[in-house]
């Protein structure tokens, strides 16, 4: 697993070779660490909630045919794990580098101990077998794009998108992507707002009301390590400074992370004799909010105090990582298909302050206020005029095209690396952003309005797949969710679900040292797979669609109501006609 903190600092898991060490899979799954001592071997398992010792066993030398680390099957659905002396590095189960499943020898469906390929866990280079988690792999590309806090009605491809000044907020590479693929009407965020948001994505499950801004959980089966358990190589690039916080371990099941660092309030520049203007670009509301907006506005000044050209922003930085990544592995390594990337945008989120043209491409040609590109959430009424909350949207808008833009240029890489048509390619946000709707300017309240909570949904199926499919509606009106995610790609894969999962169970008899045992679990996926909706074998794939900030508030719609509840009391329950209110 390869980490870049961010250009020129890099960070590297160690190598393979001696004893005693082992990188093992990505942060999060079963990393294994071997201990030697003694003629014997200790495991310490870290991950999945600390799994507990293993019973070292006496030093023998391997025999022709096996590894040192061999499972010893048990009854039923349970396994036992113990280790033989040695000073291998070992690592848990998983398929074989490149190996179509099927083609292992040895049992199907048991998973395996044994050495480790390129420190990655792949499995043996010879004997053992995959564990299968369902039909055979259907081989392709995922590519995941996410813009966060992307209004849909920011969207030059909605038909509902907003204009400034006369001209209509342009997103030209989302419409390439819609016209080559599916538009998804009427998609909902779920959990809110970002790290809930990515939960839902990555585990197919409903976070709200279960659990809100927090970690992965260690029962948790996340796509990447899906992803990974069948042989893909994966990336995660993103400027999200949310994701780089260690605890939330966002790193988990990917081979390769790049955070790209500084954006809002990531304390990236700490040089605090870097000068900064405050007044020229935010204002405060003299409130006992100053003491924290104050510190976090100067941080991002400082953050953006070296940039100079286009390129130094954030999505561009973004971009020309993940271009990088996937020429390495296209040029460098030789790989066509098995390549997850997920590209995760920071942008539109604020602070508002695109380059030049974006800039001004949106504004009001006789405004002479300020230009606020990070105001203070909270109520408009009493710190902005309406003009300036105007000019406050114009710099969003400006924000969503110049994203758009570099998107425009990761997707023609894409092309010219000849893996634009074996892709499926997705395009999500995570909510969008209110700019005055209901009173307030950013999430100021856990309020699911339909400005927040209603995003866009882009899908492009790879042509092998479409090939097999037949033409797909180019428009679909049906409720969609962020928990349809995992589920559509698995199934574009073939991957049946509920997906099995090998889950602790400490023993609770006899002495230390003692056995390791494991069960196979099944986890079900709250969400639905969007492939029949595109064969056109159904009209929707749920009634409803639920949102809501944990503990705090919930709603819910079909296609002609929608009702929300405030857990905070901050207003009373509210029914709206969708088509009339």
């Amino acid at each position: 697993m390869r980490q870049v903190l961010c250009p020129g600092h890099e960070f590297r898991r160690p190598a393979l070779g001696g004893p005693g060490l082992h990188p093992g899979r990505p942060s999060g799954d079963f990393g294994l660490r071997a201990s030697m001592a003694a003629g014997g071997a200790s495991l310490l398992l870290r991950g999945l909630g600390g799994l507990g010792p293993l019973r070292p066993d006496p030093p023998r030398e391997p025999t022709a045919g096996t590894h040192r680390g061999a499972l010893r099957p048990v009854a039923s659905s349970r396994i036992a794990l113990c280790v033989a002396g040695g000073g291998w590095p070992l690592a848990l189960h998983s398929p074989s580098p490149r190996r179509p499943l099927g083609s292992a020898s040895g049992s199907a469906g048991r998973p395996s101990l044994a050495p480790s390929a390129e420190g990655r866990g792949r499995g043996p280079p010879t004997g053992g077998s995959p564990l299968r988690l369902g039909r055979e792999v259907i081989w392709m590309n995922i590519i995941v794009i996410v813009t966060d806090s992307l209004r849909a009605d920011h969207c030059s491809c909605y038909p509902m998108c907003v204009s400034y000044n006369g001209r209509k907020v342009a997103t030209p590479t989302m419409e390439r992507l819609a016209a080559a693929g599916t538009l998804f009407e009427h998609a909902y965020a779920e959990s809110l707002p970002t790290i809930p948001t990515r939960t839902t994505w990555w585990t197919g499950r409903v976070g709200f009301p279960f659990r809100g801004w927090q970690p992965f959980l260690p029962s948790d089966y996340l796509l990447a390590e899906v992803l990974w358990d069948k042989g893909f190589t994966s990336a995660l690039i993103t400027d999200t400074y949310h994701m780089h916080k260690p605890i939330y371990n966002c790193g988990r099941g990917f081979d390769t992370v790049v955070w790209v660092r500084g954006q809002e309030y990531d304390p990236w520049i700490v040089d605090e004799d870097i000068q900064v203007d405050l007044a020229l670009w935010h204002r405060l509301r003299g409130d006992d909010s100053d003491a924290l907006w104050r510190p976090r506005f100067e941080q991002y000044l400082r953050n953006r105090s070296t940039f100079k050209g286009e390129e130094d922003w954030f999505a561009p930085r973004v971009t020309q990582e993940a271009i990088r990544w996937l020429e390495d592995a296209v040029k460098r390594r030789g790989l066509k298909d098995r390549l997850f990337l997920w590209v995760d945008y920071f942008d539109p989120h604020e602070p508002w302050d695109p380059p030049e043209p974006y800039w001004s491409m949106y504004r009001d040609p006789t405004y002479r206020g300020q230009d606020l590109i990070d105001p203070v959430p909270g109520p408009v009424e009493g710190y902005l005029a309406p003009e300036e909350v105007q000019r406050v949207k114009s710099l969003y808008a400006g924000e969503v095209t110049f994203v758009d833009k570099w998107v425009g240029v990761l997707l023609e890489a894409v092309r010219e690396l000849g893996l634009y048509e074996d892709s499926l390619i997705l395009w999500l946000s995570d909510h969008g952003e209110p700019f005055g709707e209901h009173g307030i300017i950013r999430k100021a309240r856990p309020w699911n309005y339909e400005e927040l909570v209603r995003v866009p949904f882009l899908l492009k199926l790879p042509a092998s797949l479409q090939e097999r499919m037949g033409p797909v509606p180019k428009r679909v009106r049906a409720l969609v969710q962020p928990t349809d995610v995992m589920p559509t790609i698995l199934d574009a894969l073939g991957i049946s679900t509920p997906l099995p999962l090998l889950h602790r169970a400490p023993q609770t008899t006899g002495t230390f040292p003692q056995d390791l045992v494991v069960e196979r679990k099944e986890i079900p996926l709250h969400g639905f797979s969007l492939l029949p909706l595109l064969r056109g074998e159904v009209e929707k794939v749920r009634d409803w669609a639920y949102t809501g900030h944990y503990r705090q508030s919930w709603a819910v719609q079909n296609e002609e109501w929608r009702f929300q509840m405030f857990l905070d009391g901050s207003r009373p329950p509210e029914l709206f006609h969708r088509s009339q209110d």
